[in-house]
């Protein structure tokens, strides 16, 4: 059947009127739902309850946020994009106190994927142009059992600064605890557990994380890149010459 071709007129009337009727509801809703995603999508122009320490231009959060508390203590750099159903937090439970400093700081262009987490005690800063995929969970406190009496739930948590550096990303489900360091542009593989120090230009995989690869000025990605570098597109194509060029590209096969 050719695409959006007209299913109806070959229903019964009844049934043909209630399908119709499902279909402009249906895109009723949708247009509806989308206008409200765009609405109360929040940005420093419109804030909406929040009031963060700062929101730079061009940061968008999308709706529905997820729970944000303490914003005072958040600073959200220029141009920074927070995916759906993220949460943002100061401090373990609203009402807390943090002093006059930032606790929570993002970077120009950070970009947080849908369902991440961010949840800060100690400082907890993100360098520019940090990428992190979906459901990405990176907080300064832990959970700690030194009592073996009580539940360790109500155990006071451990809590430790926590620092990602500058082009680093952070791939889907990664979990960075208490005291990592991340240098520059390093590359946490999908669901990794990071602790500790990481050097710049390193990738890291597992968990707890490892360095699985690292950037030698001498010798270069040791060990080597199992694939050539991607050639970028030359700038000015058009979506026609785009799609050519996939069909002559056995790769993109």
């Amino acid at each position: 059947m050719p695409k959006n071709s007209n299913v109806f007129s070959s229903l019964p009337p009844l049934a043909a009127l209630t399908a119709w009727r499902r279909r402009v509801a249906s895109g009723l809703i949708h247009r509806g739902a989308r206008w409200i995603r765009e609405t109360a999508a929040v940005s420093a122009e419109r804030p909406g309850p929040f009031r963060f320490g700062r929101i730079g231009p061009g940061t968008r959060l999308a709706y529905p946020q997820g729970t944000i508390f303490g914003e005072r203590w958040i600073e959200l750099g220029d141009y920074c994009i927070i995916g759906e159903q993220v949460t943002l937090t100061v401090g373990m439970v609203p009402g807390m106190e943090f002093g006059p400093d930032p606790v929570l700081r993002l970077g120009d262009g950070v970009v947080l994927g849908r369902g991440s987490h961010v949840v800060a005690s100690q400082p907890v800063v993100f360098g520019r142009e940090v990428y992190c995929g979906p459901y990405v969970y990176v907080t300064s406190d832990n959970h700690s059992y030194d009592d073996p009496g009580q539940p360790i739930g109500k155990q006071w948590p451990r809590t430790a600064p926590v620092e990602i550096g500058t082009g680093s990303w952070l791939g889907a489900g990664a979990v960075v605890l208490p005291g990592a360091r991340l240098g520059r542009n390093v590359v946490v593989a999908a669901g990794s557990v990071v602790r500790g120090e990481v050097p710049d230009h390193s990738v890291v995989a597992g968990a707890p994380a490892r360095i699985v690869r690292r950037w030698d000025a001498e010798q270069g990605w040791q060990p080597p890149l199992r694939t050539p570098a991607p050639v970028p597109l030359p700038p000015g194509l058009t979506p026609e010459q785009v799609l050519a060029l996939a069909r002559l590209d056995p790769e993109a096969q």
